[in-house]
């Protein structure tokens, strides 16, 4: 076999390789979008239990959901056909997320869309953008966290003593608003059996946010978020509004780099600082 035979069948083998690879192992498809653009195959994948990701908006604040996130990443293997472009892609996954009932929420329609399905009483989020070669599938099933650490009175007063405020985790509030939810019912009350338990003590409930969004905007939001944790103390708890202030402290002092979402989700906290 002479040499330039021998090239174009190495280069036809390869080829032929390179058209057919395989996923990575233990990656598969989401359910919702069951097939994928022709001759891509899944490079990465990771599902996290309970995770965030902040959907994009075109004019606004991105909008934080969290749930079980699913993340693939596609990559374009095809040599019979040419890579689709990002309007086709974009039109594609639009139609799939209005075939199961879902509203399209915003779109770059040449470079990404995201939109929100209603699946057996459940909120699912998704979000594809197309880059070079790639497509990036994104999907947040919304739900609650489940609580594995609880908030415990002595553990506040013991911080309150030795550094004067501790910061309250497990209360959680529905995205961009002040609502409680129902989960934060646990260390609300821890908060009141501390104050019941040292009758001299006041405390100011501070809110914080992460940096998302506008300056004043998460200023009010955090305020909005103390003053409400403040009434249900005096709400549900009986304690004397007379030892209790709320305030809002916005984004302006992290306990974590808000260029993560791990970070972002550290920040977003309420404090209890003694008066």
């Amino acid at each position: 076999m002479n040499k330039i035979a021998l090239s174009i069948l190495l280069l036809s083998l390869a080829t032929g390789f390179a058209a057919g690879q395989p996923d990575v192992p233990e990656c598969k498809d989401h359910p919702l979008f069951p097939t994928r653009m022709p001759e891509y195959r899944i490079e990465v994948c990771k599902v996290e239990d309970y995770g965030i990701y902040e959907f994009s908006s075109t004019k606004g604040p991105k909008t934080p959901v969290e749930g079980k996130f699913t993340f693939l990443t596609y990559s374009f293997t095809g040599q019979r056909i040419s890579e689709p472009s990002g309007l086709a892609v974009v039109r594609n996954y639009e139609n799939a997320i209005r075939k199961v009932g879902g509203t399209i929420l915003q779109s770059d329609p040449q470079r990404w869309v995201n939109g929100k399905i209603i699946k057996d009483g459940q909120e699912v989020w998704v979000q594809i953008e197309k880059g070079n070669g790639k497509i990036w599938l994104r999907i947040v099933e919304k739900k609650a966290m489940e609580q594995f650490i609880e908030a415990d009175a002595a553990a506040f007063s013991n911080d309150i003593r030795t550094t004067g405020h501790v910061a309250v985790y497990g209360i959680n509030f529905d995205t961009g608003k002040s609502t409680i939810k129902p989960e934060s019912t646990q260390a609300i009350g821890e908060i009141a059996k501390l104050l019941k338990a040292d009758s001299g003590l006041k405390i100011y409930v501070v809110g914080h946010t992460d940096n998302t969004g506008s300056v004043d905007g998460n200023i009010k939001l955090s305020q909005d978020r103390a003053e409400a944790v403040l009434q249900a103390l005096v709400r549900d708890h009986s304690i004397a509004p007379a030892r209790l202030r709320s305030f809002g402290c916005g984004l302006f002092a992290p306990v974590a780099s808000n260029d993560t979402e791990e970070g972002r989700a550290k920040n977003r906290r309420v404090e209890l600082v003694k008066q």
